[in-house]
């Protein structure tokens, strides 16, 4: 049976030896074989193991996640992936508004082209041209609060909120849940 030095498992799947190491430390990977040397000693069902876990971590597991479905039944493991799933619809969601605003900009260089003053009126317009509801906007403020807060304020001077009116929107947005 051949077997694999820790940096030569960590070339073969792509990782650096810290990762690989680390993954060991964790309890992701078993404790390698040593050898008379005291060497690490890793073999094919090692590589296995490393392999499933560079492709959950591929898809965004949490490490916790990827030890619960690696120890854990199929039936438990499907439960995690569809989560995992569902969490990545929400951000594609995400994603395409901001794309909606984007856009909307783009077809309006005026408004960010310096021409212009860019007002809370005018933002609002272009949100729901870009088909926002008001539940959208709403969202949307609670994501760039939780993604950006310093950018989030600065966005909100930049289309000359008042700083009371900013204050509240900031509040909210930290609180807001989306509706069902």
């Amino acid at each position: 049976m051949a077997t694999l030095t820790v940096s030569a498992l960590a070339r073969r799947c792509g990782l650096s030896r810290s990762t690989v190491l680390y993954y060991e430390q964790m309890g992701l990977l078993r404790p390698a074989l040593r050898t008379d040397s005291n060497y690490r000693s890793y073999g094919p069902d090692d590589e296995r193991r490393l392999r499933q876990i560079c492709l959950y971590r591929g898809v965004g597991l949490t490490l916790e996640n990827i030890r619960a479905i690696l120890d854990r039944p199929s039936s438990e493991a499907a439960d995690l992936l569809e989560r995992r799933l569902g969490e990545i619809d929400t951000e594609v969601a995400r994603l395409r508004d901001h794309q909606r605003v984007i856009l909307a900009l783009l077809g309006r260089r005026d408004v960010w082209g310096g021409r212009e003053m860019v007002t809370k009126d005018k933002w609002v317009s272009i949100m729901q041209a870009a088909g926002f509801s008001e539940d959208d906007m709403h969202r949307w403020h609670a994501e760039f609060e939780r993604a950006a807060p310093d950018e989030h304020q600065e966005f909100l001077e930049f289309i000359h909120i008042p700083k009371d009116e900013a204050r509240q929107i900031r509040e909210w947005s930290r609180t807001y849940r989306a509706r069902a």
